[in-house]
C-alpha cells in the first residue's frame, strides 16, 4: 500500500449501520481456501452452498434463444409478465397457493427479496425472531435495515427446528417478523405441516407478526419427506406472510441470480419501491432462462435429489464413525451440520488447544486442507457446516483427512 493509500484508509469511516458487520464467514473461508489452492496446497473446499451439476441444456438454449431475439434491454421493475405468470403457476401447480401477478416480485437473487422486504418493513428497532442456525445474511441484513434480530437457539435434540413455546416467549410488541427456512442452511432440517402447525397457531394469536419464509432448497428434501409451505396449511396467513423462492438450487443457476416471491400487494409495491432505487430490474436474459426452467420438464430433479441422498447418506456415515463428531441426518438441502462437542479442549499436533468450533475449522483447513464452516457463523456451537455439492471423489477424500486429522488429536 502507497502513502497516498494509507491517507485514504486512514480517512475512511464506514456508515455506522455496517460497522460491525463483515463480509460472510462463508466468502472469507472461500477465499482463504482458493487462494491456497492457488498457492498449489491440494485444498478441497466443502464451504459453497452451490450445486456442482450444471445449469440444464434447455435453460440454457432459452437464454440464448432470448438474446437472439434482442431481449437485453431493461424490463419492467420487478420481473416480466412472462417470468410472473410462470411463478404464479408455480406456486398453484407445487405449493396449491394463489398469487395474482401483482403479488409476485423478482429480483436479483432470494437475498435481494430479503433486503427488500426488511427495508421496506423495518423500523429502527424493530425485531426479527431468527431461528439458529441460520443462514449467516439474515441477521446481516436486518441489521443493515435498522432491525434487532433476536435470534433462537434451535438445538439438535430438538431438531434443529422452532418450538411453539420458544416463539411465544420472543414475541414483543416490537415484533415485525418470523423468519423460516426450510429445508435449512445450513443444517438441513425441515418442517413438517405438524412441525409448522403449532407455530402457525402461535402467529394466529400474534396478528401483528408477520411471517417471511425461504423456501429454497424445496426441491432438496430425502426419504419421502412432503415438503410444504406455511401459507398451504393456513391461508389465513396469506395476508401477512412472504414466501420466497429462487431458482438457484434446484436448477443450479446460482450465477443467473434471480430469485422470487409472492406475497401481499401491499407489501409487493413497497419491495418494488426499494429496487426501483437499487438494482432496478432483474437481468433481462437470466429472466428468460427462468421462465423455461419453471416452465419446462422437471423430472431431471429427482435424480439429482436422489445423487445428493447418496452423498448425504455417505456423509451422515463417515462423520458419525469419526470419535469425537456426531451428525443429524438432515431432511433435506445439502448439507450436514454435524456436532465437534468432542474435540474440544484437545490439542492439534502443532500444540494449539481446540477451544471453539472455528478453531477446530481452522485447524482442518490448514492441516487437513478441508474447508468447512465453523457453527459459530450460523449462530450455534459448536457445530461446523459440510456442504456435500460436490464430487464423490472429493467428499471421500475430505472425509479421509478430517477422520485423520480427529485421530492426530492429542
Amino acid at each position: 500500500m502507497n502513502d497516498q493509500s494509507k491517507i485514504e484508509e486512514a480517512g475512511f469511516a464506514p456508515a455506522s449501520r455496517i460497522a460491525a458487520i463483515g463480509v460472510s464467514k462463508i466468502l472469507q473461508i472461500g477465499a482463504c481456501a482458493s487462494a491456497m489452492k492457488k498457492d498449489g496446497l491440494p485444498v478441497i473446499i466443502l464451504g459453497a452452498g452451490e450445486p456442482d451439476f450444471d445449469t440444464p441444456d434447455n435453460v440454457k438454449e432459452a437464454a440464448k434463444a432470448a438474446i437472439d431475439r434482442g431481449e437485453t434491454k431493461y424490463t419492467a421493475l420487478d420481473g416480466t409478465p412472462d417470468l410472473k405468470k410462470a411463478i404464479a403457476e408455480k406456486f398453484r401447480r407445487e405449493n396449491n397457493v394463489d398469487y395474482a401477478l401483482d403479488e409476485v416480485t423478482v429480483a436479483t437473487g432470494a437475498k435481494q427479496i430479503l433486503f427488500n422486504a426488511f427495508m421496506a418493513t423495518i423500523n429502527p428497532g424493530d425485531e426479527v425472531i431468527i431461528p439458529t442456525p441460520y443462514w449467516t445474511s439474515y441477521s446481516d441484513i436486518v441489521e443493515i435495515c435498522g432491525g434487532v434480530p433476536v435470534l433462537i437457539p434451535c438445538d439438535a435434540e430438538a431438531g434443529f427446528r422452532l418450538k411453539a413455546d420458544q416463539l411465544e416467549k420472543a414475541i414483543t410488541p416490537k415484533t415485525r417478523w418470523v423468519l423460516l427456512n426450510s429445508p435449512s442452511n445450513p443444517s438441513g432440517a425441515a418442517y413438517s405441516e405438524a412441525d409448522y402447525r403449532p407455530l402457525i397457531d402461535v402467529l394466529l394469536r400474534h396478528p401483528h407478526v408477520w411471517l417471511m419464509v425461504d423456501d429454497m432448497y424445496e426441491h432438496i428434501v430425502y426419504d419421502g419427506f412432503k415438503f410444504v409451505t406455511p401459507v398451504a396449511i393456513e391461508p389465513r396467513l396469506k395476508n401477512r406472510a412472504l414466501t420466497i423462492n429462487g431458482v438457484s438450487k434446484a436448477y443450479a443457476m446460482t450465477g443467473w441470480r434471480i430469485g422470487y416471491a409472492g406475497g401481499p400487494k401491499a407489501l409487493i409495491r413497497a419491495m418494488a419501491v426499494i429496487q426501483s432505487q437499487a438494482t432496478s430490474c432483474p437481468s433481462s436474459v437470466s429472466q428468460a432462462a427462468s421462465v423455461e426452467a419453471l416452465n419446462g420438464p422437471q423430472d431431471f430433479l429427482k435424480d439429482r435429489q436422489a445423487g445428493f441422498r447418496h452423498r448425504r447418506d455417505r456423509v451422515v456415515s463417515a462423520l458419525n464413525a469419526i470419535p469425537g463428531l456426531a451428525c443429524r441426518v438432515p431432511e433435506g438441502a445439502f448439507y450436514t451440520f454435524a456436532g465437534c462437542a468432542g474435540v474440544i479442549g484437545k490439542v492439534t499436533p502443532r500444540g494449539k488447544r481446540i477451544d471453539a468450533d472455528s478453531d477446530f475449522t481452522d485447524y482442518l483447513l490448514e492441516d487437513a486442507h478441508v474447508a468447512v464452516v465453523p457453527g459459530s457463523a450460523f449462530g450455534l456451537s459448536p457445530f461446523f457446516r459440510i456442504s456435500y455439492a460436490t464430487s464423490e471423489a472429493e467428499l471421500s477424500e475430505a472425509l479421509r483427512r478430517i477422520a485423520e486429522a480427529c485421530a492426530r488429536l492429542a
